[in-house]
């Protein structure tokens, strides 16, 4: 796009209600926080279990900037995998169940890395039409026909497969949407991948933690298997930042050697491993915070449904209010936020046309009082 384009560009999406910017948080992550110098109860992080701010995982993050420094210093194959690093991969893999783990900057990075080593020219991946945005991305970059199925048809998606003549095949889905909440049959799409001999990649960046005692949604559905790729992002309900793959040794060690946006690219602060080794133990060690978390999604979703909001089909914490045009939703925002609560709304093209929304996410560290003030104050705002 040429530069004088730009004024234009810009001026149409905020006729759109389309244009986005930035708010200014003045607080650490947490359901009570400070944004641009206003006071707000929070329910838009994805911090479902209360840990981003646990003082165990500071201290975790500070024992280690003290041993270890502030940064990796290069990549993983040339200097920067420390010791803290491979400790952690390892509780990983063993959390999960799996035989190793390879940890990444970010889920975005991981879904690249996953994709693009294992499919290329002349081979097929088939992926769910609410997939993530990265899963996309990271489909299109491999270079490998990239066919979509409509959202948890199965039926579809096996005429795809059949009718396939590629040679290595992959499925690709999130475990959890995050815009709608629902979840993937992950254990008939696993039966598929066997039946069609492809691999099955889950992204699970909204179960892991929440779903399976903490362990995810594979772990949750009993999957297992040579083909099954897990990967999971660890800036949601473990608190922190990255991302990691667990699979079978092979497949990790095939990653390490072919994957260009874990090759070239400086390891995370070895900090950050110090904090997910913290958030692990926590996780395996408070089951408390998903029974909260579990009561509040009942709770909300019964309040709401006493006065015909329309709901989704979600057990998770996601749990998505569909309103329809963009300066609807919009203003539903705005009347919660002048009432002092922080509920974003979410429109195109992060979600179809038409299906603008507020995306209620709750957090183990909602308090019920917090919880009781927000549908007293939607059903409010929803008054003529």
């Amino acid at each position: 796009m040429r530069s004088q384009d730009l004024s234009a560009a810009l001026l149409e999406l905020q006729q759109q209600h389309r244009f986005r910017q930035r708010h200014i948080v003045e607080t650490p992550q947490s359901c009570a926080m400070i944004i641009e110098g206003k006071r707000y109860i929070a329910f838009a992080s994805n911090d479902y279990l209360g840990l981003a701010n646990h003082p165990q995982l500071i201290e975790a993050a500070r024992e280690a900037m003290l041993r270890w420094g502030v940064g990796g210093g290069a990549s993983h194959l040339v200097a920067g995998h420390f010791a803290i690093h491979q400790e952690a991969e390892e509780a990983l893999a063993a959390f999960c169940g799996r035989e190793a783990a390879l940890l990444f900057s970010s889920g975005y990075a991981a879904n690249q890395a996953v994709i693009t080593s294992l499919v290329g020219r002349g081979d097929a991946v088939f992926a769910d039409k609410l997939n993530h945005a990265s899963l996309n991305d990271a489909c299109l970059l491999s270079r490998a026909t990239f066919r979509r199925f409509r959202h948890n048809d199965l039926q579809q998606l096996e005429q795809l497969l059949a009718s396939t003549p590629a040679r290595t095949r992959l499925i690709a889905v999130d475990a959890v949407y995050s815009m709608d909440g629902d979840e993937a049959p992950l254990k008939k799409l696993q039966d598929l991948a066997d039946k069609y001999d492809a691999w099955l990649y889950i992204d699970d960046a909204h179960g892991f933690g929440v779903l399976g005692d903490g362990r995810g949604s594979a772990v949750e559905q009993g999957l297992h298997g040579e083909r099954l790729i897990y990967m999971a992002t660890l800036g949601k309900a473990a608190g922190v930042a990255g991302a990691f793959v667990a699979a079978s040794s092979q497949l990790i060690a095939w990653l390490v050697n072919t994957a260009r946006s874990y090759i070239f690219t400086t390891a995370q602060p070895p900090a950050l491993a110090a904090a997910v080794l913290a958030s692990l133990r926590l996780m395996a060690d408070e089951p408390w915070r998903r029974h909260r978390l579990q009561q509040s999604v009942s709770r909300l979703r019964e309040g709401l449904s006493e006065v015909n909001f329309p709901l989704m089909a979600s057990r998770t914490p996601i749990q998505p209010i569909i309103i329809g045009r963009n300066e609807q939703a919009l203003l539903l925002a705005a009347q919660l936020k002048e009432r002092g609560f922080w509920v974003p709304a979410i429109r195109p093209p992060t979600v179809p046309e038409g299906t603008a929304r507020l995306r209620l996410t709750l957090s183990a560290a909602h308090t019920q009082d917090q919880l009781e003030a927000l549908l007293d104050c939607m059903v409010q705002a929803m008054q003529p």
